[in-house]
Parts: structure tokens; sequence; C-alpha cells
């Protein structure tokens, strides 16, 4: 997909998702590309700057945010019991009040996790940091 800031012949703004340039094209040319605001047919692309993927160091807010996620992620596995890969049962087990109430983190599927959603058992996923895929 494609995004286009457009504009029309009334200085009109407005955004359009094509699946390619030549779709835009094709689409301009048959008169289905229209302006929201005054209807016109006469549609053209605006100037946009771009997009680019940043690559590389992140930046200063992207340090502090992946900074006070460390953080999280480290307050709830020193005051948690990891359970592994029984987490979803342990989880199930503590909601039912059929094991003491506790702090637990461990592994579960995507099949387990939907599950336990669907039971109404409350869980958050522990965020994954770049330092995850190494």
């Amino acid at each position: 997909m494609i995004r286009y800031q457009l504009t029309c012949t009334g200085d009109h703004e407005f955004e359009g998702w094509f699946s390619n340039s030549a779709a835009y094209d094709d689409q301009v040319k048959r008169g289905l590309v229209t302006c929201p605001t005054c209807g016109s047919k006469e549609v053209s692309k605006a100037l946009m700057s771009p997009s680019i993927a940043r690559r590389g160091a992140p930046d200063k807010n992207q340090r502090e945010t992946l900074e006070m996620l460390r953080r999280a992620r480290d307050h709830v596995v020193e005051s948690s019991e990891n359970v592994g890969e029984k987490f979803a049962e342990e989880a199930r087990k503590i909601h039912r009040e059929e094991a003491e109430p506790r702090n637990i983190y461990g592994n579960a599927t995507a099949d387990e996790a939907e599950s336990l959603n669907d039971e109404g058992v409350e869980f958050y996923p522990l965020p994954v940091l770049p330092e995850d895929h190494n």
C-alpha cells in the first residue's frame, strides 16, 4: 500500500491509499478519486515529506521509553515467581482461588493467552525489548 497526500483545485488537502502508484494513476484518469470536501475530480498529489525508517541509535525519547520498559519488566521479574511453561495453569488456579494469590510470570502460547482472556483471567505480557532478539 502507498499513501499519497492529495489536493484538489479548491486547495483542499486529503490523503488517499492505493495498492501502488499505477493504481493511483489509473483511478485518477478514470475520475474515481474525488475530493471529500468539494467533490472535485481534479485531484493531484500534494508535496509530501518522505517517511524514512531510521536505523541506528535510538533517539532520546526512544531511549527513555526503552529504559522505562526495562525498569517495569525488571520490577515484575524481581517481585514475582517464575512459573515457566505452567503460566496458564497457575494463572487459572489463582483466578479460580484454587491457589494462593501471588504475582507470577512465565510463558504462554498465543492459544493459552487467548483462552485465559476468554475466561476473564487478568494478565499482561511483559514487554519484548531489542536485546531479547540477540
